[in-house]
C-alpha cells in the first residue's frame, strides 16, 4: 500500500533543516523544497528525513520493537490512553487545534485517531526512528511523517503548532515552547509510579522514578508553564503474548535479553489483569 500523498497543510509547517526557511512541496510531487533550493526526497515508503546538516541519524526504535508496537497497540489496551490524550487536546484552548505536533510519535497511532475527531486539524509525527516514519507515513492522510532529532533544532517553523503531543518520549522544552503558536499548548502523558505494577518485578523492568514529575517539570518549566493534569488509571485483561509484545515496544527490550524474558514471562499466567496507570498533564508557553 503506498503512503497518501502529502498534504500541502503539513508541509507548510516544516522548516529546511540546513537554512530554516519554510517548505513547499516540490512541483514533482515527490518532496520538498525550500527558496533557497534545498531539496529532500521523501522516501519510498512515504515519509521525510530531515536532520540538520551535522547531525548523525540518532538511534530510534528497531524495525522489531515498531513492530510490536504496532501489534500491542492495534489490541487495543492502550484506547483509554488515546481517550484521556484526546480529552486533554481538546479541552485546552478556546477553539480547537488545527495544527498538531506529535513529537516522539512512533508510529502515529494516537495522533490518527485525534485527527479523525479533528476533522479541520493536519498533523505531523516526528520520530527517531525510520522505521516508525514508514508507519506513520500512512497513518493518516492529514498527517506527514518526518524522521527527526528531538534533541536537536526541530524541522519545524516558529509559533505553527497549536498542540505539541509527547506520549512516553523525550521532551525539548525550549524547541516545544519555540514551535508552540501563542496561545498553544504541550500536552504530556508520563506513566505513574504503578503503571504495569503486576510485571515490573517479575519481569525485571524498568520502574518509574519516583521523582517522574519533579524532573518533568524542572525540563519544561523555564519554557512553559503547567495549566492542568490529571489521572488516568485502569486495568487490562492481556495475554501473555501480549504482556511480551508490551515489553518489546518499549525501552524495557533494550535492557532484557530475549532468552531471559521468554523465562520470566513463562512464570506469569496465561492472562494478566494489568494496571495501566498514567498522568496527563497539559502546558501553555510561557510568553
Amino acid at each position: 500500500m503506498s503512503a497518501p500523498p502529502l498534504d500541502p497543510r503539513a508541509v507548510a509547517l516544516l522548516a529546511c533543516p540546513v537554512c530554516r526557511a519554510p517548505f513547499e512541496l516540490d512541483p514533482s510531487g515527490t518532496g520538498v523544497r525550500c527558496a533557497a533550493g534545498h531539496r529532500v526526497d521523501r522516501a519510498r515508503q512515504g515519509h521525510l528525513t530531515l536532520l540538520p546538516p551535522d547531525r548523525r541519524p540518532p538511534t530510534g526504535d528497531s524495525a522489531e520493537m515498531v513492530a510490536d508496537r504496532v501489534a500491542f497497540l492495534s489490541a487495543g489496551h492502550y484506547d483509554g490512553l488515546t481517550a484521556a490524550l484526546g480529552q486533554a487536546v481538546s479541552s485546552a484552548g478556546e477553539v480547537p487545534p488545527r495544527t498538531v505536533l506529535d513529537l516522539g510519535g512512533g508510529t502515529g497511532h494516537h495522533l490518527a485517531r485525534l485527527l479523525d475527531r479533528l476533522p479541520g486539524a493536519v498533523g505531523l509525527v516526528l520520530d527517531a526512528s525510520r522505521y516508525a516514519a514508514r508507519r506513520a507515513a500512512r497513518a493518516h492522510p492529514r498527517a506527514a511523517a518526518v524522521v527527526a532529532d528531538a534533541w536537536a533544532r526541530l524541522p519545524v517553523l516558529d509559533g505553527v503548532a497549536d498542540r505539541v503531543l509527547v506520549v512516553f518520549a523525550p521532551r525539548n522544552g525550549p524547541e516545544i515552547a519555540r514551535v508552540l503558536r501563542p496561545g498553544g499548548h504541550l500536552v504530556v502523558v508520563t506513566p505513574a509510579p504503578d503503571h504495569l505494577a503486576e510485571i515490573v518485578g517479575p519481569l525485571g523492568l524498568l520502574r518509574v522514578d519516583p521523582a517522574k514529575a519533579e524532573r518533568l517539570a524542572a525540563t519544561l518549566e523555564p519554557h512553559l508553564a503547567r495549566v492542568g493534569g490529571s489521572a488516568h488509571r485502569w486495568t487490562a485483561s492481556v495475554q501473555r503474548e501480549d504482556i511480551a509484545t508490551l515489553v518489546g515496544m518499549g525501552p524495557h527490550a533494550r535492557h532484557l535479553t530475549p532468552d531471559g524474558l521468554a523465562a520470566s514471562l513463562r512464570h506469569l499466567p496465561a492472562s494478566t489483569q494489568l494496571t495501566i496507570s498514567v498522568d496527563v498533564t497539559t502546558y501553555a508557553r510561557v510568553r
